[in-house]
C-alpha cells in the first residue's frame, strides 16, 4: 500500500487498513517527520531525522518509539517531540542513553546544558515567587502542597528534565492516580505539576519546551449541578430554620443570599460592613488582593447580618470583636461550613450555583450575574466596565430582584411554620435590631416597610 498523510490520534490510526502484505507508513500532518509504521501485525509509533555533523547531514535515522497498542498517541507525540530535538542536535535519543548515561545531555545534575532543577526545588521557588508573594489565599496554597508533598511525594528529589525526557511515566502517574485517588485529583495534580514546570522553565531553559503533563488524557470532569429552583427554597428553609446554632444558620442563608464562596462569607469582618452605603467588602477572594470587590446588599442581606452579629455577641463576645461568623475555633470564626444532608440537604457550592439560577429565574443578565459573585468576564468589552459605578443602584436593584425572589419562595409556609415565622416573620426585623446602638430606629423601619 502506498504511504498516507493524515492527523495522526487514537481513532484515526485503528481506522488505518491493515496491508495484506509488507508496510506502509502513515505520517503525520502536524509534526514533521512524526509517522506510524503499519504493519500486518503491529503498528509502531516512529521518527525519522537527519543526524547532522558541522551543519552538514551526516545520515537520515529512525527511532521507533512504541507500539500504538501501548501508548497514546498524545503520549507518543511528545516523546517525538523530544526525540527530534535530539536528533537535530546531532544525538541518536537511544544510544546515547545506552551509551553516555552519565553525559551532561543525560545528568540533570551536571553542569551541562540540559542541568535541571529537582521537582522540590521547583516547588519552593513557585511557592514563594507565584503563590506567597502575588498573596494567593492560604487554602489556594494548601491545594498546590497537598499535590506536590502528597501526590507527587516519591518524585521530589526527582529532576524535572528525567520527568521531561520520560513523558510516558508522567503518563502512566496520573493514571495511577486517578485510580488511586479519583479523577478530579489526578487531573487537579496534574495542573499543579504543569505549572511549576512552565514557572521552573523561565530560569533554565535547557529543560525542553514541551511540558511532560502534554502526555496526559485529562480526565472528562462533569460540572456538578446541584442548584435549587424556586420550588426547591420552601423546604430548605423549612431545614435551615431547624439548625440549632443561629450563627450557622445565618450564614448558610447569607451564602445563598450572596452567591459568593464559603471561605469569602467565613472571614467577613466587621469593619468590611458599611451600612451606610449598603455595601459588603470582600478584600481577599479566590484570585488574592488584585481580586478585591464590594457586594451590594440588599434588604434581606442586611438584616441577616445584623442577626448574625447579634447573635455572635451574644454566643461568642471574644470572637464576636474580630469576626461576623464568629465561633469557638483556632480561627476565632466558622471553620467547618459542612451539615449532614439528612439536616440540611444544600450548602456550600449548592447555594452558589441556586444564586445563579435564581438569577436567570429573575431575569438577571449573565453579566451582572457575574459581576455579583465576581465572576471573571471576558472579551475586549469587560475592562470598559466601572464596577464601583454600578453599584450605586443599577448591580443593587439586580441583587434585590434575587433575594426577592429567593424569599418570595417561601409563599404562605412563613405564616404557617413556627420556626420560620419566629425567625423571618412578621416584626422579626425589630426584634433582630431592636437594643443594637449600631442600628439607628428609622434605619430599622424602613428595613421593615422593605419587606
Amino acid at each position: 500500500m502506498p504511504d498516507v498523510r493524515i492527523l495522526l490520534s487514537d481513532k484515526a490510526i485503528s481506522r488505518l487498513p491493515t496491508p495484506r502484505d509488507g508496510w506502509y507508513l502513515a505520517r503525520d500532518t502536524e509534526l514533521k517527520g512524526f509517522f506510524v509504521v503499519v504493519g500486518k501485525r503491529k503498528r509502531t509509533f516512529t521518527v525519522q531525522g537527519d543526524l547532522r555533523k558541522g551543519g552538514k547531514r551526516a545520515s537520515t535515522i529512525r527511532v521507533s518509539i512504541g507500539n500504538t497498542g501501548e501508548m497514546p498517541t498524545r503520549t507518543a507525540r511528545a516523546v517525538a517531540k523530544e526525540y527530534l530535538v535530539q536528533i537535530s542536535r546531532g544525538r541518536h535519543p537511544k544510544k546515547a542513553q545506552e551509551s553516555n548515561p552519565t553525559s551532561a545531555d543525560q545528568n540533570p545534575t551536571s553542569n551541562g546544558p540540559a542541568a535541571s532543577i529537582t521537582l522540590r526545588q521547583a516547588w519552593d521557588r513557585y511557592l514563594e515567587a507565584h503563590l506567597i508573594r502575588k498573596g494567593r489565599s492560604q487554602k489556594t496554597i494548601n491545594g498546590y502542597r497537598d499535590h506536590v508533598e502528597r501526590i507527587f511525594a516519591e518524585w521530589l528529589d526527582t529532576p524535572l528534565h528525567e520527568l521531561s525526557i520520560d513523558p510516558v511515566r508522567v503518563a502512566k502517574k496520573h493514571d495511577n492516580i486517578t485510580r488511586e485517588n479519583g479523577l478530579y485529583i489526578a487531573n487537579g495534580s496534574m495542573r499543579t505539576l504543569r505549572a511549576i514546570y512552565n514557572h521552573a522553565r523561565k530560569s533554565n531553559k535547557a529543560l525542553p519546551r514541551d511540558n511532560p503533563v502534554d502526555a496526559v488524557d485529562w480526565n472528562a470532569e462533569e460540572r456538578r449541578d446541584t442548584g435549587m429552583g424556586t420550588s426547591d427554597l420552601k423546604g430548605w428553609f423549612t431545614e435551615l430554620a431547624a439548625l440549632d446554632n443561629p450563627v450557622r444558620r445565618e450564614f448558610h442563608l447569607f451564602t445563598l443570599l450572596s452567591g459568593s464562596r464559603t471561605t469569602a462569607v467565613q472571614q467577613i469582618q466587621p469593619e468590611h460592613i458599611d451600612f451606610r452605603r449598603r455595601t459588603l467588602h470582600i478584600p481577599r477572594p479566590k484570585g488574592g488582593k488584585k481580586k478585591a470587590f464590594d457586594i451590594p446588599l440588599s434588604r434581606e442581606m442586611i438584616v441577616c447580618l445584623i442577626r448574625v452579629i447579634r447573635f455572635g455577641r451574644k454566643m461568642y463576645p471574644a470572637q464576636a470583636l474580630n469576626w461576623v461568623f464568629p465561633a469557638d475555633s483556632k480561627t476565632g470564626h466558622l471553620a467547618e461550613t459542612k451539615e449532614d444532608r439528612q439536616i440540611l440537604s444544600k450548602w456550600g457550592n449548592d447555594l452558589r450555583q441556586t444564586f445563579r439560577t435564581m438569577a436567570t429565574a429573575v431575569g438577571v443578565s449573565e453579566m451582572d450575574a457575574k459581576l455579583l459573585m465576581n465572576h471573571a468576564i471576558g472579551g475586549v468589552n469587560a475592562g470598559y466596565i466601572t464596577r464601583h459605578k454600578l453599584l450605586q443602584s443599577y448591580l443593587r436593584n439586580q441583587q434585590q430582584a434575587i433575594s426577592t425572589a429567593v424569599f418570595a419562595a417561601l409563599g404562605s409556609s412563613l405564616n404557617g411554620n413556627q420556626a420560620l415565622r419566629d425567625w423571618l416573620g412578621r416584626g422579626a426585623i425589630r426584634r433582630a435590631i431592636q437594643g443594637d446602638q449600631t442600628i439607628s430606629a428609622d434605619f430599622a423601619e424602613e428595613q421593615e416597610r422593605g419587606l
